[in-house]
C-alpha cells in the first residue's frame, strides 16, 4: 500500500483526488491546502487527513506525493519531495523560471525518484492513438504538425497576472504535443499574440490569442494557433502530416448523435473545458503514476519533459515581445 500526501485541493486536486482513490494498493493519506475549509472537505470525502507541508513530507509512510497546488508552489515542493525520496507527479509548468524548472531535474536526477509533470494529453485515448499510429509507420515520416487549442473563456485576470503569462501556462501543453508528437527537439520559435477577447488581459500585460511557428532540428514544423475565447466550446485539434499520408484527432463531444432536419445538420458541441474533454486521460494518467510508483514502470512524461516545454514557452515569449525568431 502506498500512501499519498496531495499537495492542493483546489479544482485539479479534487480530480486527482478522485482518481488516486479508484487506483488499487493506493491510499491518500494528508490533504495540504493553505485553504483549510478545503482541505478538511477533500480530506474527508476519502478518508485523509489534513496537515502542513512539514509534517507531510517528514512521515516516512508517504512514498509518493501528488502536488496540485498553485504554480509558483511547484519548484520547492519538488525538491522537498525528491530530498525526501518520494516519488512525484506534479501538474504543469514545473516552475514559470527555467533556472529553477533546472534545479528541480537535477535534483530528481541526484535523489533518483521518479518525476511525473502532469501534461495529461499524451493520455488522452485519441492523441494517444494517433502516435501509435504514426509510430507504426502509417503516415511514413511526419513532416507538418498543425495544433489548434482554443479554451471557451478566459481565467479571472488576477490568475493571468500570476500564471506566467499564455505561453507558459496555456500552450505549455501544446508545445509538450510538438516535442510528443513529431519526437523531435526545436531549433527555432517564432511567435506573435494579440489581445482580441479582453483589455484587461492586455493591461495584465498578457496576450489571449496567439499563433506559433516551430520548426525542429530534421526541418519539421509545428503550427499552434491559440485563443482564451471560443463561442462553441473546449477546442482540441491536432492534424500531422506525413509522407504516406495524414492523419487527425479532433473534439471530443457529450454525445455522437447526429440530427438531420429540413434545414440543417447538427451534432452536439465539442466538450465545454477540459475537465470534461481529459476525464479519461486523468485518470489514466494517475494509473500510469503507480504503475511507476509500484512496478517500476518507465514514467511517459518526465521532469525533463517539463522543462524542455517550458524552453519553449521561454522562447515563444520572447519571441513575441522581442518581435524576432528565437534560435534554440
Amino acid at each position: 500500500m502506498t500512501a499519498v500526501a496531495l499537495f492542493g485541493a483546489g479544482r485539479i486536486g479534487k480530480i486527482h483526488a478522485a482518481n488516486l482513490a479508484a487506483q488499487p494498493g493506493a491510499r491518500l493519506k494528508y490533504v495540504v491546502d493553505t485553504h483549510q475549509p478545503s482541505a478538511q472537505e477533500l480530506a474527508a470525502q476519502y478518508g485523509a487527513s489534513v496537515c502542513d507541508i512539514d509534517s507531510a513530507l517528514a512521515d516516512p509512510e508517504v512514498g509518493a506525493v501528488v502536488i496540485a497546488s498553485s504554480t509558483d508552489t511547484h519548484a520547492d515542493l519538488i525538491l522537498r519531495a525528491a530530498a525526501r525520496g518520494k516519488a512525484i507527479f506534479c501538474e504543469k509548468p514545473v516552475d514559470l523560471t527555467l533556472e529553477r524548472a533546472r534545479q528541480c531535474a537535477a535534483a530528481v536526477k541526484e535523489a533518483g525518484v521518479a518525476c511525473l509533470i502532469g501534461f495529461q494529453r499524451r493520455y488522452d485515448p485519441t492523441f494517444a492513438a494517433v502516435k501509435a499510429r504514426i509510430e507504426a509507420g502509417e503516415i511514413g515520416q511526419p513532416e507538418v504538425l498543425v495544433v489548434t487549442s482554443r479554451d471557451p473563456g478566459a481565467p479571472p485576470v488576477d490568475y493571468i497576472k500570476r500564471s506566467g503569462g499564455i505561453f507558459k501556462d496555456m500552450l505549455i501543453h501544446d508545445f509538450d504535443i510538438c516535442r510528443w508528437i513529431l519526437a523531435d527537439e526545436a531549433v527555432s520559435v517564432q511567435a506573435t499574440a494579440s489581445v482580441l477577447t479582453d483589455p484587461a488581459i492586455g493591461e495584465a500585460g498578457d496576450a489571449d490569442t496567439t499563433a506559433v511557428t516551430i520548426r525542429t532540428r530534421s526541418g519539421r514544423l509545428c503550427q499552434i494557433n491559440t485563443s482564451r475565447r471560443a463561442a462553441y466550446g473546449y477546442d482540441q485539434r491536432f492534424e500531422v502530416l506525413g509522407s504516406l499520408g495524414m492523419l487527425q484527432a479532433g473534439n471530443h463531444r457529450p454525445t455522437e448523435v447526429t440530427a438531420y432536419g429540413g434545414q440543417h445538420v447538427s451534432t452536439d458541441l465539442p466538450e465545454h473545458f477540459f475537465l470534461e474533454r481529459y476525464r479519461a486521460a486523468y485518470a489514466l494518467e494517475m494509473a500510469h503514476f503507480f504503475d511507476v510508483v509500484q512496478r517500476g514502470v518507465t514514467p511517459r512524461t518526465t521532469v525533463e519533459d517539463g522543462v524542455k516545454a517550458l524552453e519553449l514557452a521561454d522562447a515563444a515569449t520572447r519571441s513575441w515581445q522581442e518581435n524576432r525568431l528565437i534560435s534554440l
